[in-house]
């Protein structure tokens, strides 16, 4: 049996939806943040010995890392679906949705909400100026141009394909889910990017979509 041992507002939702795409039987094992850290919990670590989510368990075997789960989830269970042919031209833009997600992306995204809490975290009042003036360099200098060169980017490849690998939806789009809905809380989607947010409302339509969401409990990304 599959067990998604799934962390609120974490990664873990996109493999439960994809759990879902596949139609496999899997039991989810939920667990709530630590209030103050942010933090999974220490039962986590349990399981795999860093702590995080999503972690799944296939029998004796367990999987972390969202990229690594999906690759295995697809192999496994796919029974072709969800994965181009690795020779096409489709299959090799789907490795690369697969990887560029959390190697490029997602970095960005947590680049963004640690100067954000930098910004709001209690420290001495001479401190403070010292503070924002080291986020606002981060920001000029490294955090502003890369994150919209990489959104470029992404609209650029959906304003030619529904999907990032052509027509039909694949487990990279799956990944890419969460990267999207992280930025949509750090940037204006709908007015600077419309295919990227047309993209998220077409897999929030989605009934599988919509089924992990109901099943997977909180799912609210802090900015």
């Amino acid at each position: 049996m599959i067990t998604l041992h799934h962390l609120e507002n974490s990664r873990s939702q996109r493999i439960l939806w994809l759990l879902e795409e596949l139609g496999v039987d899997y039991e989810i094992k939920r667990y709530s943040r630590d209030s103050v850290s942010g933090l999974g919990p220490p039962e986590l670590r349990q399981i795999h010995p860093l702590g995080k989510s999503p972690i799944v368990s296939d029998g004796e075997e367990v999987f972390a890392e969202s990229g690594a789960i999906i690759e295995y989830l697809v192999e496994q269970y796919g029974d072709g679906n969800l994965r181009p042919r690795r020779e096409s031209p489709a299959g090799k833009k789907y490795t690369y949705w697969l990887h560029y997600a959390e190697g490029t992306f997602m970095p960005l995204m947590i680049i963004s909400l640690i100067l954000r809490r930098i910004e709001s975290a209690s420290m001495p009042f001479f401190a403070k100026p010292i503070a924002k003036g080291i986020v606002k360099k981060v920001r000029e200098g490294y955090l502003g141009q890369n994150t919209i060169r990489n959104l470029d980017f992404m609209e650029s490849v959906l304003s030619e394909s529904e999907w990032f690998c052509g027509p039909a939806m694949t487990a990279a789009d799956i990944q890419m889910s969460f990267v999207l809905e992280a930025a949509e809380v750090r940037t204006d989607l709908a007015m600077d990017y419309p295919y990227l947010s047309a993209f998220l409302d077409r897999i929030r339509a989605l009934p599988n979509y919509q089924t992990a969401l109901s099943k997977g409990g909180p799912f609210q990304l802090g900015g």
